[in-house]
C-alpha cells in the first residue's frame, strides 16, 4: 500500500480536470491491478468523475450547481467566510469528496471519456490537499 498527500494548486471557482496531475504523482506503473482511493481534505470543494474531452461540460456543471445552490441566499445563516461559504459546503456534500477508482495494467482504469474533476466551489478556495491511497 502506498499513501501520499498531494497538494493541488489554487484554482478559480469551477470544475477542473486533475486526472493527469494525479497519474503523474503516483507510482501506478507498479501495479497490474489495484485500487486508488482519493479523499479531498476539504468541505468546500469536491471530486467527481465525468466527461474529459469537451470543456463546455465543465462550464455546464458550474452553471448548473451555481444556479441550484446560489451564493448569498437569504436563508443561509452560515456565512462566516462570505456569500459562497454555505453554498460551497452544500455542493461539496452533493458531489462528495472521495472517489474509489480501479487501477489496471499500471494506469487508472477509466473509460475513454472519463476524467477526474476537482470542483472548486469557493471564489478563493486556495490550495487543496488530496490524500491518495494506492492498494494492490
Amino acid at each position: 500500500m502506498n499513501q501520499r498527500m498531494l497538494t493541488l494548486s489554487p484554482r478559480p471557482r469551477g470544475f477542473h480536470l486533475i486526472t493527469d496531475e494525479i497519474e503523474e504523482a503516483l507510482p501506478l506503473a507498479q501495479l497490474s491491478s489495484g485500487l486508488l482511493h482519493l479523499q479531498l481534505q476539504h468541505t468546500s470543494a469536491s471530486l467527481t468523475l465525468n466527461e474529459n474531452c469537451d470543456p463546455t461540460v465543465r462550464g455546464d456543471f458550474s452553471a448548473f450547481f451555481d444556479r441550484l445552490v446560489p451564493d448569498g441566499s437569504p436563508y443561509f445563516r452560515h456565512d462566516y467566510e462570505g456569500d459562497d461559504d454555505m453554498p460551497a459546503h452544500i455542493k461539496s456534500s452533493l458531489l462528495g469528496t472521495s472517489l474509489l477508482l480501479p487501477v489496471r495494467q499500471g494506469r487508472l482504469g477509466l473509460g475513454q471519456w472519463q476524467g477526474i474533476y476537482l470542483g472548486e466551489h469557493r471564489d478563493q478556495g486556495g490550495a487543496r490537499r488530496l490524500l491518495t491511497t494506492l492498494m494492490g
